[in-house]
């Protein structure tokens, strides 16, 4: 009878850590959306100017961590609008901009 727990306990967190994956494609929806008006948002995009620094510059940096990124969005910051992201839009958007790591 353990055994079964233990099983249905592995089962049911490997089915919850994949409901909780962030979506990157969502994230470059919400980037287009929210982002692009003062941000560089694809690699492609060119910009002449690093402030706002395009997103592909922010994921090269060599202290990019995904999950501070996803934490700073959260937080309204003066320079930037609050835009009241939930917490699954700010991990889709930031696991976006590392999908832009080289």
């Amino acid at each position: 009878m353990s055994w079964l727990a233990v099983l249905t306990s592995i089962a049911l967190s490997l089915q919850i850590q994949s409901g909780l994956a962030a979506d990157a494609a969502r994230g470059q929806q919400l980037a287009v959306r929210w982002c692009a008006g003062c941000h560089a948002v694809t690699a492609e995009a060119g910009r002449v100017a690093d402030v706002p620094p395009p997103f592909a510059n922010v994921a090269q940096r060599p202290d990019f961590d995904v999950n501070r990124l996803a934490f700073f969005l959260l937080n309204p910051h003066p320079v930037m609008p609050n835009m009241g992201l939930s917490r699954s839009e700010a991990t889709d958007l930031a696991a976006y901009i590392a999908s832009l790591r080289k």
